[in-house]
């Protein structure tokens, strides 16, 4: 089974935020360094060249596959960040519903600027998120 190619690395976060030339951009990226930092408790790690994660889960699929991934995360992508968190179950829909303008697809939650949601209701799906990972694997 192939290697995953998405993992801890020792890239420096503050130069990839450093190096985002938007400036609204770059300074929402600091203020999900702050959020998930303050969630999980744990600092920001790169994960591979261009996401910021934080903590970790083992995770192993019924096909066999496993590895380990970021409990929470976000990429600075064009023309949106990525938000990487789990948002399932009738709670974490009734969050998004909430949350104000985003794209939602499985794990990665696309906002264009944090000013288009509401930080208070993004913290609630952070810590939804890391609940049901730790449930689901441990």
């Amino acid at each position: 089974m192939p290697e995953n190619k998405t993992k801890p690395t020792r890239a420096s976060v503050a130069g990839y935020i450093a190096a985002i030339d938007d400036e609204e951009r770059r300074a929402d990226c600091k203020l999900l360094v702050k959020l998930m930092s303050s969630v999980t408790g744990e600092p920001a790690t790169m994960w591979g060249p261009g996401i910021v994660g934080f903590s970790s889960y083992h995770y192993k699929y019924a096909s066999g596959r496993e590895g380990d991934m970021c409990v929470v995360g976000f990429s600075s992508r064009k023309p949106t960040i990525s938000i990487y968190i789990l948002a399932q179950g009738p709670a974490q829909q009734k969050l998004l519903a909430r949350l104000g303008k985003h794209k939602m697809a499985k794990a990665c939650l696309s906002v264009r600027r944090l000013s288009d949601i509401d930080m208070a209701v993004l913290r609630k799906l952070v810590e939804g998120s890391i609940a049901a990972i730790r449930k689901l694997y441990g």
